[in-house]
């Protein structure tokens, strides 16, 4: 039998919503700051409330948002990728979770995991590096204290070491060098690499780089 207090094992994944219909009920705070972590990721959406806060105003009023002002409605999550209930009215978020169920919609209802299919997570990010922390809804306190942390120990230069592995491995494929995921680890002395792009510039790491992986070859 299950525990009251088992929460849910959660399967980390990197979801790409640019372009994608999502939408947020409710139109105050909690809801704004899901609105705007969801444009920063490129998603079309559409906050339904009655109300907005006036941030929100000013992104419907831009057209930065769709805004359906008046209260959900069910039918409103049709063509939904993924859906936020943020009002301050429980029925409201349940009914939210039961019509994003019944259509197989991914659904979130704030500050209630149990009726969710998938919690937020505290992330940083360094260009196309990003580092996301949970904890499993148990204390997301936990998750910003490391989240903070984290934030000392990666600085934008790990931004850059992205796009010259990026650069490297296109340059690997193209020259025939084949190197396993094991070489690739032995190759990436982040410590140095990290040294050279700070001090010396991206041809410098790119060339230790590449001597590396062909001294993997032997």
């Amino acid at each position: 039998m299950k525990k009251k207090d088992e929460l849910p094992i959660y399967y980390p994944l990197f979801l790409n919503i640019r372009g994608r219909r999502c939408v947020v009920v409710g139109g105050g705070q909690v809801a704004r700051r899901k609105v705007m972590t969801l444009l920063e990721h490129g998603a079309k959406v559409e906050v339904i409330s009655p109300n907005l806060c006036s941030e929100l105003g000013q992104l419907a009023e831009s057209g930065e948002i769709d805004a359906l002002m008046r209260e959900y409605r069910d039918g409103d999550l049709q063509g939904t990728l993924i859906t936020i209930a943020a009002t301050d009215d429980r029925n409201t978020n349940l009914a939210v979770a039961k019509e994003a169920r019944a259509k197989a919609i991914l659904v979130n209802v704030v500050d209630d995991a149990e009726s969710s299919d998938f919690i937020a997570p505290s992330y940083i990010r360094r260009g196309d590096v990003t580092i996301a922390i949970s904890t499993s809804g148990r204390s997301p306190a936990l998750a910003r204290k490391i989240r903070t942390r984290l934030e000392r120990d990666f600085g934008d230069e790990y931004a850059a070491l992205a796009w010259l592995l990026s650069e490297v491995r296109t340059e690997v494929k193209q020259q025939g060098i084949k190197v396993n995921g094991d070489a690739w680890q032995e190759a990436l002395d982040l410590d140095l690499l990290m040294n050279l792009l700070r001090e010396e510039g991206n041809e410098k790491a790119k060339e230790l780089l590449l001597s590396n992986l062909k001294g993997q070859q032997k």
